[in-house]
């Protein structure tokens, strides 16, 4: 028996303009959510005269950049080095390397298939400054995972070189080429 009942049909139209109104976003994705960080405390004063660096700054809780797989290692360390910036925003720095430099530390960092940090290998040691060595290995683990390696060649292993200036921010040297 077909429904005839005036009553009725304001509800069926009613629930008929809703299902058309969000039938109508269901074609456009929605925006990406906007990333979420939280305050970060000061950092503790260095004193260089006494030796005591300044505390390592938490990481911020914000999603890392989303990119495309590496086709192969160079594009790789490449995408690591800009991580490892975008993690350690406040001890990084950007722009020319200043002379004299206050440390240069290299690390080996290799990884797992997803990209997390499976081992880091000191390959050098400044002579000055040794806690760098330190703040360069905490900056590798804050930026980690750095994304899928299982489709590149084994090892799955880089090595980056920290270039540390007077107030112990680093740059990549890999982005300094």
């Amino acid at each position: 028996m077909p429904c005839t009942d005036s009553a009725i049909r304001p509800r069926n139209a009613v629930a008929l303009a809703l299902v058309a109104v969000l039938a109508a976003g269901c074609g456009h994705p929605p925006p990406p959510p906007a990333p979420v960080q939280t305050a970060r405390p000061a950092p503790a004063a260095a004193d260089p005269a006494r030796g005591t660096p300044a505390a390592p700054t938490p990481p911020l809780a914000a999603a890392p950049a989303r990119r495309l797989p590496a086709r192969h290692w160079d594009e790789f360390k490449t995408q690591a080095a800009q991580r490892l910036v975008e993690a350690n925003p406040a001890g990084t720095y950007l722009g020319e390397v200043p002379e004299p430099l206050l440390a240069i530390p290299v690390l080996e960092i290799e990884l797992n298939g997803d990209g997390s940090v499976r081992r880091i290998e000191v390959k050098r040691k400044p002579r000055q400054a040794l806690d760098t060595v330190d703040l360069a290995i905490a900056a590798v683990h804050r930026a980690a995972p750095f994304g899928p390696v299982s489709h590149l060649p084994r090892p799955w292993k880089f090595t980056e070189v920290f270039l540390f200036d007077e107030q112990r921010r680093f740059k990549p040297r890999t982005l300094d080429i």
